[in-house]
């Protein structure tokens, strides 16, 4: 893997030094680990954001709800329901599934 150098206040370096003696990590690995976090935080703020944005169409949302409508219908590939993990992370039927067994 290639090296390079860059420019960061005195500062910006203590701090890093700070954070890699604690973590008992070279500061590379301090600084890749808070870039991907970075990375990752951003992604998930545009997710959001064209949730936002979808939402506030009505009729693509409703597009969205026919389509969740419409997987929420699919068969369990022949695993008993009790196996089966829902998008709440618990075992069994959803909620929709139980109001139609009444």
């Amino acid at each position: 893997m290639g090296k390079t150098t860059i420019r960061v206040t005195e500062s910006t370096r203590a701090l890093l030094r700070r954070l890699a003696a604690a973590e008992g990590r070279p500061m590379q690995i301090i600084i890749a680990t808070a870039l991907e976090a970075y990375r990752r935080e951003r992604f998930l703020r545009a997710v959001n954001a064209g949730y936002a944005t979808l939402r506030e169409d009505a009729a693509a949302w409703a597009r969205v709800a026919e389509e969740r409508a419409a997987w929420d219908a699919t068969l369990l590939d022949g695993l008993p329901a009790e196996r089966v993990k829902t998008r709440r992370g618990k075992g069994g039927p959803s909620r929709r599934a139980r109001g139609r067994r009444r």
